[in-house]
């Protein structure tokens, strides 16, 4: 059946299985071929690194010549320690006339995610807000800061503010470690902004059935996992060939010489901050000691390559892992709210494990095949048929798409054994708690304590 939608293909996988590869090769496909409605395509990115100029070998970002001519928006346009948030690309994806956001769901109220023009839905503060802070509280709740203070240089500011969190919205604070200032931030600025906590928005959302904006096709690529490993260490040591430790000392340098940080900042402590914009990426804080330390070890530079790789497989890990918990049942909701119309949204399974000729034949053929058909809002086929993989992959998925459920499950405690600073704690995610347990410094500490400690976490009380 037709619909009003416009269709929207997407490429998705873990980091290393040739998303940029087959989103040309589609897209020439339609330049070349073309199609009864539809004359060519472009590629919009949204790899949160590839955004920002620069470490092009560490984001393995595609370059001129390998884009065929094809355009590629949303790339190579952020300054390196510019913040760029999921809301300002769902802004720019919707200005290109694309989007493809981790909830489908229709227009609603301003995202979680930010907004840079929240101002215009600035709502009165309820007094049920104001009536529950203490002075301290309430004076930074109304003065909230621009920016939010890094847990680095300023842990005293970090603590204050998500101890005010935690006084206006536990929930959400319990989603949140006191050292990401940023989201602690955000999530006061939208209680400020809208009159209402970040949890009961949450909870109105749980309760929206989904609806995609665009007819969405969406191709997972995915390999077996010890093969993908071993192709991200190949990967790592390829890059290092290709000038990975160059792009690091020229970051390293600009991070030290340059004031193009978010505001302006470039004390020490912000020099290091990770958790900024491209310095965000894999490799930087992998061989940030390597470059910086004058008296560094002859190992240093061997340790370095190894955490770059222990890093990619593990982010490659977590990638699959959202993908099958989130994004999986996502589009098994929005077919079922639209009573199993395939041509609304589908998600298919390519195996990329085996590469050269069997990429064509595994890959780009049922690829090419079930893109046309889409487009012409033919019936498709049934996504467990492709492969072994594809079969495995895609049945007995039943993960929850509450995001009250998605926002309880991520809930973080405190280790008490490993917490100095009650005001500073040590936070874990519950499902990582068996894991932290089972960590050097935890285990010494709780040889030391002995029976003092019955073993479990706290929860994060605000104290007075």
């Amino acid at each position: 059946m037709a619909t009003s939608l416009q269709p929207l293909i997407v490429i998705c996988g873990a980091t290393g299985v040739g998303k940029s590869k087959l989103g040309v090769e589609l897209a020439l496909g339609l330049v070349n071929q073309g199609h009864n409605r539809w004359r060519g395509a472009r590629i919009i990115n949204a790899d949160s690194m590839q955004v920002y100029t620069g470490m092009n070998v560490a984001t393995n970002k595609i370059s001129p010549a390998e884009r065929m001519g094809i355009d590629h928006l949303l790339m190579d346009f952020k300054r390196p320690g510019e913040q760029y948030l999921v809301g300002q690309w769902v802004h720019d994806a919707m200005q290109a006339h694309l989007l493809f956001p981790n909830r489908l769901a229709s227009d609603g109220p301003p995202s979680l995610s930010g907004d840079q023009h929240s101002d215009r839905f600035r709502s009165p503060i309820p007094e049920r807000f104001i009536s529950k802070l203490p002075p301290d509280l309430l004076d930074l709740f109304n003065r909230l800061p621009e920016h939010a203070p890094s847990a680095i240089s300023d842990p005293d500011g970090a603590s204050l503010l998500y101890k005010l969190l935690q006084a206006l919205d536990e929930p959400v604070a319990a989603r949140w470690h006191w050292r990401d200032t940023r989201k602690v931030l955000r999530a006061l600025q939208i209680i400020k902004e809208q009159g209402r906590t970040p949890s009961e928005i949450i909870n109105e959302q749980a309760s929206t059935p989904l609806f995609p904006r665009y007819r969405t096709l969406c191709f997972w690529l995915h390999a077996e996992q010890s093969v993908l490993d071993r192709r991200l260490d190949e990967r790592v040591d390829d890059m290092i060939k290709n000038g990975l430790l160059q792009e690091v000392r020229e970051l390293y340098e600009h991070a030290h010489t340059s004031v193009d940080l978010e505001d302006g900042r470039c004390g020490e402590h912000d020099r290091n901050d990770f958790t900024l914009g491209i310095f965000q990426s894999i490799g930087y804080k992998e061989f940030y000691k390597f470059i910086s330390d004058p008296d560094v070890s002859e190992g240093s530079f061997a340790d370095a390559v190894e955490q770059t790789k222990h890093s990619t497989r593990k982010y490659a890990k977590r990638q699959v892992a959202w993908l099958r918990n989130k994004l999986l049942p996502a589009i098994h909701c929005v077919t079922a709210e639209c009573r199993g119309k395939s041509s609304v949204a589908a998600l298919y399974l390519l195996d990329t494990s085996v590469l050269g000729e069997s990429w064509i034949l595994n890959v780009l053929q049922p690829a090419r095949t079930i893109m046309n058909a889409f487009l012409n809002e033919e019936e498709l086929p049934d996504p467990t048929i492709l492969s072994p993989l594809a079969q495995a992959m895609l049945t007995n998925v039943n993960k929850s798409l509450s995001p009250s459920a998605v926002l309880e499950a991520r809930r973080k405690v405190v280790c008490p054994l490993c917490t100095k600073d009650p005001s500073q704690p040590v936070m874990v995610e519950c499902a990582e708690w068996e894991a932290h347990q089972r960590t050097r410094l935890h285990r010494r500490l709780a040889t030391k304590a002995k029976g003092k400690f019955s073993g479990g976490p706290w929860k994060h009380e605000a104290s007075e």
